[in-house]
């Protein structure tokens, strides 16, 4: 959606970006810094004071009401990321927390007037998706050893093994495309629904879609870490070696 202005990215480049390309000798006669990259500073700055707003009024014997609500959030996190991935989900919980907080927060912005949400760029879910490649492949390494994680993609058959191997290889790789691809294509209809609403019909005529677009915004942020919790889980479980349990079975 990069051929839209958005108020809040012109005033940032038209007031900040462009003098401080002019000063450096670049031409600023075009926008310097994307929408999109412009609203992701905005949700970083945002997820940011909202952390330190929070560190300063939690408590263990008042606690608040949004500390109430993110901590039913945690738990809801941890117990489903218990029973998907089932090996010491904890240690998982900050990516997955701070990817849901991050998708989430960037889903929404695009349904204030002058925002974009950046998860409408393929360019930012891309990114998300590349992080939990590398991130799940990671673990999976550092679970089983280089060695053995690369055998699960053989399957059990050595005379199957070379064409598994190929197949599972390239499923794998296709996991980041479907992430980014999925969260794009919802979040861009979404915003491209709404925009056209608002152009041919007064605002208030498309504040019911806005609030179909909040529900869609929620599920696919949290569809995003299900399917992070998926691959993390298929990538740490103990049951790679399963293949070698029928040959302890007599028969």
């Amino acid at each position: 959606m990069e051929h839209h202005e958005f108020f809040v990215s012109t005033v940032f480049n038209r007031y900040l970006a462009q003098p401080i390309a002019a000063l450096l000798g670049y031409p600023a006669d075009h926008e310097v810094v994307p929408a999109h990259l412009v609203m992701i500073l905005l949700v970083a700055l945002g997820l940011v004071i909202f952390a330190l707003w929070l560190r300063r009024r939690l408590s263990v014997e008042a606690p608040g009401g949004v500390q109430q609500i993110l901590e039913l959030l945690a738990t809801g996190i941890l117990g489903l990321a218990q029973d998907i991935i089932g090996t010491q989900p904890r240690r998982f919980f900050p990516l997955l927390g701070a990817l849901f907080l991050y998708i989430l927060a960037c889903n929404l912005l695009g349904l204030f007037p002058g925002f974009m949400s950046p998860t409408s760029n393929i360019n930012v879910t891309a990114a998300c998706a590349i992080i939990v490649f590398l991130y799940y492949n990671y673990a999976g390494f550092k679970a089983h050893g280089f060695w053995k994680y690369m055998a699960h993609f053989a399957g059990p058959s050595l005379v199957m093994a070379p064409l598994l191997f190929v197949i599972e290889i390239i499923s794998h790789c296709a996991r980041p495309f479907s992430l980014a691809v999925r969260l794009f294509g919802n979040i861009f209809a979404e915003e491209l629904i709404i925009q056209t609403l608002n152009g041919l019909f007064p605002f208030l005529l498309s504040l019911p879609v806005m609030g179909l677009a909040l529900f869609a915004s929620t599920v696919q942020a949290f569809i995003f870490i299900v399917l992070t919790m998926v691959y993390l889980g298929g990538a740490v479980e103990h049951a790679h070696d399963e293949h070698s349990a029928p040959h302890d079975v007599k028969g």
